[in-house]
């Protein structure tokens, strides 16, 4: 399978089910099987699933990637050792980051919701002009698509948590900001932003918000 198939929801799928760390194994970049260079894609989900991690309180340093061909039998093992050895130091995954198994599997619930939104975000404003290894590092680096990334990434994540906290039961803006430990201006216009793509709904009368019916 091309490792441009292991896309962010795997990744975090994988986290969510309690893997300490995961390794993508993809070919030499610029010897792709594929004509589509699928491991550029997979370079490319590699870099937004470190800062999907990191948004949420966990070690980026717990996705990892690497680059071989199908006769690097020793790279592959020497890959795979020395990953898991990190992955050791590193410890238990949330636990050693100071997170509770129960918050750690909402908050990584929450952003896999939204994944079919961060792949729209992705394409439409994540596209590396070059498909280099270099190219792709100066890109993620870049002053302007970090700022990208907090405003779209970090915003989506934001929702998802607010979605996920939603489907227990409707809640006020100063109830979410309460929980999630935000003002209430920021849940204002995350809200905003929510019920403009209809997936919220605001009861007048209660002053809560909750999904619209039939997305509970």
């Amino acid at each position: 399978m091309c490792s441009g198939r292991v896309d962010l929801d795997l990744i975090l799928k994988a986290f969510e089910v309690g893997h300490d760390g995961v390794l993508i194994g993809g070919c030499m970049l610029n010897q792709c099987n594929y004509v589509t260079q699928g491991n550029y894609d997979a370079l490319g989900n590699t870099y937004i699933g470190r800062n999907l991690l990191a948004r949420i309180g966990l070690n980026p340093e717990r996705l990892g990637i690497e680059f071989m061909s199908g006769g690097d039998g020793k790279r592959l093992a020497d890959a795979v050792n020395g990953f898991s050895a990190n992955v050791k130091k590193l410890g238990p995954l949330g636990e050693a980051e100071g997170i509770g198994r129960a918050e750690m599997g909402e908050a990584l619930a929450a952003v896999r919701s939204m994944t079919p939104w961060l792949k729209l975000v992705e394409r439409e404003k994540l596209r590396v002009p070059e498909r280099t290894e270099e190219g792709y590092h100066r890109f993620f680096a870049s002053e302007e698509t970090m700022r990208l990334m907090d405003e779209w990434i970090g915003g989506t994540v934001t929702i998802g948590r607010i979605l996920h906290l939603l489907r227990r039961k409707p809640h006020s803006t100063g109830e979410i900001a309460g929980f999630l430990k935000l003002s209430p201006s920021e849940v204002a216009r995350h809200m905003n932003t929510s019920s403009r793509q209809g997936w919220v709904a605001y009861d007048i009368d209660s002053r809560r918000y909750s999904l619209p019916l039939g997305q509970e």
